[in-house]
């Protein structure tokens, strides 16, 4: 449906469409977030579809996305694949006049990526990317720290990501791809860094693979030119053994004109200026269904989520839309030709490489 035709409609209905390792979450979350209600669901795999179905009480399943945009009445789809999916899946939502938010990593292309805008403008239906980290509890009280100007005027800044958490378990796909930290987790830094400091406008990046068994990259130093004005350092690493496992906590640095923010382990957020030190507890709220070590993360995905119903409810233009989320593809597909090229990446050579959309663009966003 259209955003006009949204606005006012209350309880929203929803599908999921992805049944697997993470999705639970979306829709434990889903149950939690007031005016949303899932319908139906669809997952190629039978089994996993009718297991989600039966603990969760959700008796419309689909083992196709296309029938069930056919038969059901929805007012969003919210799309928890795997990216390969996600171009053919959100055109289809949109095709069908149904509002989308789509998981992370939103497209393996910026070509897709910008597609799949197009698809959903043109539609004149709302599109949100899945991009949860920035709505963690702790990161929402950086950002607030910094627009309230604690520590004055930020000039320097880091993000870092740093574990030997074992993710592949769970989702065992990740060792195979040719590109792995960067597109996986490093976006999740990446945005966040975005989310801080603004806008980047330059990228210098190197990546190496430390884990064998793994076919991609898994650790990252990537640093960010901002159009404020603030440089700073986004590192990322799924090869540090540390004497305290950190996962999935990611830890911030800025120094301002008038003071310094540090946000530490164990969700210690420290401001420090000439009046003094403050140390504020960021940890994140209790939910019934959280679990160790993930309890930040859930909360993000309830945050966002929330955050979506807010945006169907009053018409506004989600935070992490796909729009905004071009240019946080943008930094992952600079940051891959700086590491490949050994140089630093304008994205004003992304975007020039985009408006022409020939094939030295596509090169870049291989």
């Amino acid at each position: 449906m259209s955003e006009s035709t949204l606005r006012g409609r209350e309880p929203f209905d929803g599908a999921l469409i992805g049944c697997g390792f993470f999705a639970r979450n979306h829709l434990h979350a889903w149950r939690d977030v007031s005016g949303a209600n899932i319908v139906a669901l669809c997952d190629a795999d039978e089994a996993r579809l009718t297991a989600a179905g039966r603990e969760f009480g959700i008796e419309r399943l689909y083992t196709d996305a296309a029938a069930m945009l056919r038969e059901e009445r929805l007012d969003f789809v919210d799309i928890a694949t795997t990216v390969a999916s996600h171009h053919a899946l959100v055109e289809l939502a949109a095709a069908s006049g149904v509002a989308t938010i789509c998981q992370k990593p939103f497209a393996r292309t910026l070509d897709d990526a910008y597609a799949m805008v197009a698809a959903c403008g043109e539609a004149n239906v709302p599109l949100m990317v899945h991009e949860n980290f920035r709505w963690q509890s702790a990161i929402q009280a950086v950002g607030a720290a910094l627009q309230a100007g604690a520590i004055g005027r930020p000039f320097w800044g880091r993000v870092s990501f740093r574990s030997a958490f074992d993710v592949f378990s769970g989702q065992p796909y990740l060792a195979e791809g040719e590109r792995f930290i960067v597109e996986d987790l490093g976006i999740h830094v990446l945005d966040i860094a975005r989310f801080l400091f603004g806008d980047a406008t330059r990228v210098t990046a190197s990546m190496s693979r430390v884990n064998p068994a793994i076919k991609g990259e898994d650790v990252a130093t990537i640093m960010l030119c901002h159009e404020s004005g603030v440089n700073s350092i986004v590192d990322c690493s799924y090869a540090t053994r540390l004497p305290h496992e950190l996962f999935p906590q990611t830890l911030i640095e800025v120094d301002g004109s008038a003071g310094t923010l540090r946000l530490m382990a164990d969700y210690q957020l420290q401001i420090h200026t000439a009046a003094g030190t403050e140390l504020r507890d960021a940890t994140p709220p209790a939910l019934s269904w959280s679990s160790a070590p993930w309890e930040a993360i859930q909360g993000s995905v309830l945050n966002i989520q929330s955050h979506w119903i807010d945006c169907l409810r009053s018409g506004r233009e989600p935070a992490t839309s796909g729009r905004d989320n071009l240019r946080t593809l943008a930094l992952v597909e600079a940051t891959y030709l700086s590491a490949r090229e050994g140089r630093g990446v304008d994205l004003r050579e992304l975007e020039r490489a985009s408006s022409r959309g020939d094939a030295g663009f596509r090169q870049v966003a291989r």
